[in-house]
């Protein structure tokens, strides 16, 4: 099983706490669901010059496990963000 970040964009047009309540209980019952959360208010920091801003439309996350990306892809199913008309993205994070 590989990890995989799940980032959730602030463009949806609907979501509920009873929606994201239903999706979460789906993702633990799964056993491929390693945590996750809404993403606060930040800085970028950088060593010289100024730094670039935040990436403002991120607006949560999750940590999945899954054998590939088109795996991921399957427990996007009942996403409240997507199912809400919004944008996720998947990123796989490679082991060091």
């Amino acid at each position: 099983m590989n990890d995989y970040i799940i980032f959730m964009h602030d463009d949806a047009k609907e979501e509920t706490a009873a929606a994201w309540e239903a999706y979460l209980t789906m993702l633990r019952a799964s056993g491929r669901f390693s945590g996750g959360s809404e993403i606060g208010q930040g800085v970028c920091v950088a060593a010289g010059g100024s730094p670039k801003p935040i990436s403002a439309h991120l607006s949560g996350y999750l940590l999945v496990q899954a054998e590939s990306i088109e795996d991921a892809k399957k427990l996007l199913v009942g996403n409240p963000t997507l199912d809400g008309g919004g944008t996720v993205e998947i990123r796989e994070l490679p082991r060091g």
